[in-house]
């Protein structure tokens, strides 16, 4: 093959620059990778460093894609994609960018629904609401991702209560959403062909953290940790700040905009999945 054939096949190969390839990014690039697409990637696992500027340019002039999963920094609040690269990734030639943000960007609702037309900025996630922000102001294509509990293979309840850590925290009415990192991916997914907005990803069923415990204990078949108050569990002040907040996330906009549909629409689906993939030996 002649070499301007080849660059023009090269080029004709839909490419994604990951910045911050961690746990869900990872599982994205792993489906994206099967189905032939080229990943470039910063973070421990990517291809790239951060900061070797020339190499990531390239890699932004290049992608056909372009989708940050980097949290602010929790020193200065500031967002480091968009502190380094949010100009050269405004300048791209890229089709589609996204952005993995957070639905702790809605605050405390004392566990009411919450949607995309909700307010933002009230709650503790104050740099991560911030970073959404300027995201949304960055470029017309963005797709942002809003996120409730990441669960999946090998980072899951089912983990918790292995290794002992698990708690169950008696507190009536608290309710927490969440979503398995397939989902995640789905969506991303789905959202390549969307329309350029805020999508939440959770699942259909916010439950109370105790009863998810609970149900991974019955899978595992031990006995469940005992209910205990918030000052008995004797939690550190970050996994204490966990309980602060009481919301449900709605998933419409994401079902109607993009026809996307979670694989595991509740706990008990998602848990069972894990358990099946942890069997088959695939995660």
């Amino acid at each position: 093959m002649h070499g301007a054939a080849l660059r023009a096949m090269v080029m004709a190969m839909p490419h994604m620059l990951i910045f911050g390839l961690g746990y869900s990014a990872s599982r994205l690039a792993e489906r994206l990778h099967r189905q032939g697409w080229s990943i470039s990637a910063t973070g421990s696992k990517g291809d790239l460093a951060f900061d070797d500027r020339k190499a990531v340019e390239r890699a932004i002039g290049m992608a056909t894609h372009i989708l940050s999963s980097v949290p602010p920094d929790r020193a200065s609040g500031l967002d480091p994609v968009l502190a380094g690269y949010g100009e050269a990734i405004r300048a791209s030639a890229a089709g589609w960018i996204g952005y993995l943000s957070s639905t702790g960007v809605y605050g405390d609702t004392g566990g009411a629904w919450v949607d995309e037309s909700s307010t933002t900025g009230t709650g503790r996630r104050s740099a991560r609401s911030r970073a959404d922000q300027h995201w949304q102001e960055l470029d017309p294509r963005l797709r942002i991702f809003r996120l409730p509990g990441i669960y999946g293979p090998g980072r899951s309840p089912l983990d918790r209560v292995r290794d002992g850590t698990a708690r169950r925290i008696a507190m009536p009415g608290q309710m927490f959403s969440r979503v398995h990192v397939d989902d995640i991916a789905g969506g991303i997914v789905a959202a390549f062909d969307g329309p350029a907005g805020i999508y939440n990803l959770a699942d259909d069923m916010p439950a109370p953290q105790e009863a998810v415990i609970a149900a991974a204990c019955r899978m595992l078949g031990v006995a469940a940790p005992p209910l205990q108050t918030l000052d008995e569990a004797g939690l550190s002040p970050q996994a204490r700040a966990f309980y602060a907040e009481n919301r449900r996330v709605a998933n419409g906009r994401a079902k109607r905009m993009l026809g996307w549909r979670p694989l595991y629409p509740d706990y008990r689906s998602g848990l069972a999945a894990i358990l099946r993939e942890e069997l088959s030996g695939t995660g």
